[in-house]
């Protein structure tokens, strides 16, 4: 009897084991190519909010190196005789100095100390260039010293400097930290009682890129593979007044005669307060350009159109926020030479800027976008001006409009109403922003299924799942569970690829002691970075992206969320193979059979895995690698043919590529 009862059960588990292995019978049309995806379709979005360009992915270690702050001497620290002037400066549009004067006493001292942006991270064994513009100011020759101090206040490293004659001069130095810290600071000495005068007091690390940019960060971007690279930000475009917006022209042309712009979002979360968030302009649209082409992507720059944000600026407030329509041309030309300095001959004004920064080949600039969030009727008004201006003098040039801050109709018809506005104007693309949560994306995985062909093609420029709907929340983490969604609601964006040609994650990056808002793609202190697990969803994304779109289906219909599984499927022309990605959501392990009707056989593939037990899981400093993609070759025992059978852990996203 019992051995009947044990027969039985193993009867059971057999038919459950034979009917789970049939769960899911998918089939992927493998000689139906479709729509060509872009390779523009998955990239990366710059904004300059949690630090992210000065103390971030600008490598420059000195904050306020100009002394152009309100306050002149925010982030230094002074001792003895110091005081800030502007006269004969060196710089017409950064005027302000350090003037420097003897203490009139042997063992009295005068100088400056700096602590970079949370502190200046030193690396045992790296080369720190240091750089100053400098003359004496009583007329006799002087020195001055520049020290690297460890967090114990121990001298690391140090380097006299003579600065010799009245006129404004270059000096430089070079300083190696024996031992790493990562809360470090610079002193600069007066030697002697002969006073100096100070300008654009500069350290930058020798590793970094192009002698501008964070190494780390860079070779994070580079690894996403991106397709498209939007800048200079999206709310700081607008600015919190037009007097704050991000101006290209002052961002190009010698680093220290760029202008300080104050950043929009210093004064915006008052609960999150950095009164000395300024830009620099450091890294500006010059730069921009070049990363794009280190990176492999295009460039995609964002202008004002002459609104400032209009969350900050009621539309009934137009007439004392905004430019009106009738005095736009100034906004209008700064488009116009912006694609000039992109794409301009060396001849042309713009073009031969861009020669003179080290850069006389075009840039091949082939989109702008015009405008962030704005909605309602002062918008298309004034973007009508722009595409007017731009389409006869640059016709090919494709033009990114703007639907809102919204991606739906709830909270009224902006939406609708900013597609309908860029379908008339004939907009290029409309870029769509989305900050929801787990259960939006997955409603909003078919969200592309239905749009008009017709029109404007769709710019998924700004989005990330929210686990907190307050972004400035504690909680609001890049957990798996997010990543996740993401993962899901992308398959959508690559099922629709025929509409859907360009989408970047927002916001890109935040330093771990001056965040904002998070979630963010990548995480930094001032030593190492971190991918989070969002960041590898991206990247899976933009190393498979494959060159056309193939059917995949279960029942003859997409899968698009059924039992908790999402899944598109490409063709590679490149590598002649086949891609598919499946997200499996659920907490149950799902068996898939995948049939790949129209050839014989798969041959070998691999899959590469995205896991974690935890939905709240998360990669921080202290433990990067908590969630990581894993890559292996898929088993011979699960290909038959043409056909696939395996199984999808719970909580996965998974990638075959044969």
């Amino acid at each position: 009897m019992r051995k009947m009862r044990i027969l039985a059960t193993m009867a059971v588990a057999a038919m459950a084991t034979l009917s789970a292995s049939a769960q899911h019978q998918m089939t992927v049309q493998a000689k139906k190519l479709g729509a060509p995806i872009q390779p523009t379709m998955y990239g990366i979005f710059f904004e300059d909010i949690n630090f992210g360009a000065d103390g971030g992915l600008y490598a420059e270690l000195v904050e306020n190196r100009s002394f152009e702050f309100p306050q002149r001497l925010m982030g230094w620290n002074t001792f003895g005789q110091v005081e800030v002037k502007d006269q004969k400066p060196a710089f017409e549009r950064n005027p302000h100095y350090a003037s420097l004067k003897g203490s009139g006493h042997r063992d009295k001292f005068t100088g400056l100390e700096n602590r970079g942006f949370f502190g200046i991270g030193l690396k045992k064994g790296m080369k720190y260039d240091f750089s100053v513009y400098a003359r004496t100011n009583d007329g006799a020759d002087a020195r001055i010293r520049v020290e690297l101090i460890g967090s114990d206040n121990e001298v690391m490293a140090k380097q006299g400097i003579a600065i010799k004659g009245g006129e404004w001069k270059k000096y430089t130095a070079t300083l190696e930290s024996p031992k790493t810290d990562a809360k470090g600071y610079m002193r600069v000495y007066l030697e002697g009682q002969k006073g100096v005068d100070l300008d654009h007091v500069s350290l930058f690390p020798q590793d970094a890129w192009k002698g501008l940019l964070r190494a780390d960060l860079v070779k994070d971007l580079k690894d996403l593979h991106p397709g498209v690279f939007r800048f200079p930000g999206g709310c700081i475009v607008e600015g919190t007044d037009l007097g704050s917006r991000y101006q290209w022209k002052n961002s190009v042309g010698p680093a220290e005669n760029r202008p300080l712009n104050e950043n929009r979002w210093n004064y915006t979360f008052p609960h999150r307060l950095y009164p000395n968030y300024y830009q620099s302009y450091g890294l500006g649209f010059y730069e921009f350009f070049l990363l794009s082409e280190e990176i492999g992507a295009q460039a995609l720059p964002v202008l004002s159109c002459g609104l400032a944000c209009q969350f900050q600026n009621p539309d009934e407030n137009a007439a004392q926020c905004h430019v009106a329509v009738d005095d736009l041309q100034p906004y209008i030309d700064d488009a116009l030479d912006l694609i000039e300095f992109a794409n301009g001959s060396t001849d042309t004004k713009w073009g031969a800027l861009r020669a003179q920064m080290g850069h006389p080949e075009s840039f091949n600039l082939q989109q702008i976008g015009i405008g962030n969030e704005q909605w309602g009727p002062l918008y298309p008004e004034r973007l009508e001006k722009f595409i007017a201006a731009i389409r006869a003098k640059y016709p090919k040039m494709k033009i990114v409009g703007t639907s809102g801050p919204s991606p739906d109709d709830k909270d009224g018809k902006q939406f609708t109403y900013g597609w309908e506005q860029m379908t008339r104007l004939k907009a290029d693309l409309v870029d769509e922003h989305y900050y929801r949560s787990p259960q939006w994306f997955m409603e909003n995985v078919t969200r592309y299924d239905n749009y008009n062909r017709k029109g404007p093609k769709v710019f998924a420029g700004e989005y990330a799942c929210h686990i907190d709907a307050n972004p400035a929340s504690p909680t609001g983490k890049n957990v798996f569970e997010a990543a996740l969604a993401e993962a899901a609601v992308m398959t959508g964006f690559e099922r629709n690829a025929d509409i859907v040609h360009m989408a970047t994650y927002a916001p890109l990056f935040s330093h771990v002691e001056g965040w904002q808002w998070r979630p963010d793609l990548i995480w930094m202190d001032n030593m190492t970075t971190v991918r989070t697990p969002n960041y590898y969803v991206q990247q899976l994304y933009g190393q498979n992206p494959g060159t056309h779109v193939l059917p995949l289906t279960e029942g003859k219909k997409p899968v698009t969320g059924q039992d908790g599984l999402c899944a598109s499927a490409t063709y590679d022309a490149k590598t002649k193979g086949y891609i598919v990605k499946i997200v499996n959501t659920s907490d149950q392990p799902q068996a898939i059979e995948l049939t790949f009707k129209g050839i014989k056989t798969l041959g070998n593939g691999k899959v590469t895995t995205l896991h974690a037990d935890n939905p709240r899981a998360e990669n921080t400093i202290e433990k990067k690698n908590a969630v990581v993609p894993q890559t292996k070759d898929v088993p011979a025992s699960e290909v038959q043919g043409n056909v696939l059978k395996t199984s999808v852990p719970a909580k996965t996203f998974a990638v075959y590529r044969f």
